[in-house]
């Protein structure tokens, strides 16, 4: 087989694993609506983390929720407990998951994205 042909495959086989994995959901982190998180948020066992910046956290946020930037999460991480379920929410669903993904790898058992993010909130 020609050596250019193998070499072209591999890259890509490479590129269509990189783009598959970038958009499937993240693994062991469960996703629901802004709808779904109405009835979450009387529960006082949860967490409940905005990951926008600050400035954006001050002109709207959910009342319950704790503002850690998504560029502060993993440092401040220490604050929340891993043994509690967390919910994560930011403006479109997008630096949710990225906070999400840096929870999971830091041995959080249960974490939630809220898909559309505050985008959604009515």
């Amino acid at each position: 087989m020609d050596r250019g042909l193998i070499i072209n495959t591999l890259l890509i086989l490479f590129l269509l694993w990189f783009v598959f994995r970038r958009f499937l959901p993240l693994q062991g982190v469960k996703q629901i609506t802004t709808a779904d998180l109405k009835s979450e948020l009387k529960n006082k066992d949860k967490q409940f983390i905005d990951v926008r910046t600050s400035y954006e956290f001050h002109t709207r946020h959910i009342k319950g929720f704790k503002n850690i930037p998504l560029s502060n999460l993993p440092y401040q991480t220490n604050q929340l407990l891993k043994d509690r379920e967390i919910f994560v929410i930011c403006q479109s669903g997008m630096r949710s998951m990225k906070a999400s993904k840096i929870l999971k790898k830091q041995g959080f058992k249960s974490v939630t994205n809220i898909k559309g993010g505050m985008n959604t909130w009515h």
